[in-house]
């Protein structure tokens, strides 16, 4: 057994093109997760595959992820495995190919954020975060073919989508149903093998 199970299994993810987002898109996240998309794009030509199940965050990070991958020379298949909420569903929609699991769920919802300081400052803050969300609003709705007014009154309605209704939404490319095309991870399998 390997001394760190996780890095282990990361290692062994990272080898077939596999990259993890879960949790919170804070910071961390974004550097890892972005770091792992560029070093994939670099060092090969095949598909990298992007495993979401992350609660959203903030702006900047979903921005910055959305950035990569709109840059990458290689394409990025995306899968929501879970659920998608807030910004997290801005990268997962960008990506060549999307798609749910059954069970998963997606939440449109503008991220909150704090601001402290002056009142001038605030009002700074405040009409930088409505340019942010506007831009990842607008990114958006050219990833689904929507409408920016609709996704803005969606995302401020906290609206959940089921993978179907995200299907018809324009989010996602197909629902990873057991007849769903099956993408083969390259390299070699790990895990259970037939006899």
């Amino acid at each position: 057994m390997p001394d760190d199970p996780r890095a282990w299994m990361q290692q062994q993810l990272f080898e077939r093109r596999v990259v993890l987002l879960s949790g919170t898109l804070d910071a961390q996240s974004c550097h890892e997760v972005g770091a792992a998309l560029m070093t994939l794009d670099a060092i090969g030509d095949e598909p990298v595959n992007l495993q979401i199940d992350c609660e959203g965050g903030t702006l900047d990070e979903a921005l910055a992820l959305m950035d990569i991958i709109d840059l990458l020379g290689v394409p990025v298949r995306a899968s929501c495995v879970g659920q998608a909420t807030g910004t997290a569903v801005g990268v997962l929609a960008v990506a060549s190919h999307r798609s749910m699991s059954p069970h998963a769920r997606l939440r449109l919802v503008e991220p909150s954020s704090a601001m402290h300081g002056r009142a001038s400052q605030i009002e700074q803050l405040a009409s930088a975060h409505a340019d942010q969300w506007r831009a990842f609003c607008t990114r958006l709705s050219e990833a689904t073919g929507r409408p920016l007014d609709r996704l803005l009154a969606d995302t401020a309605g906290g609206r959940y989508l089921s993978p179907d209704e995200a299907l018809d939404y324009g989010l996602i490319d197909e629902v990873a149903r057991p007849d769903a095309r099956i993408y083969r991870m390259p390299g070699r399998t790990f895990g259970f093998t037939p006899r």
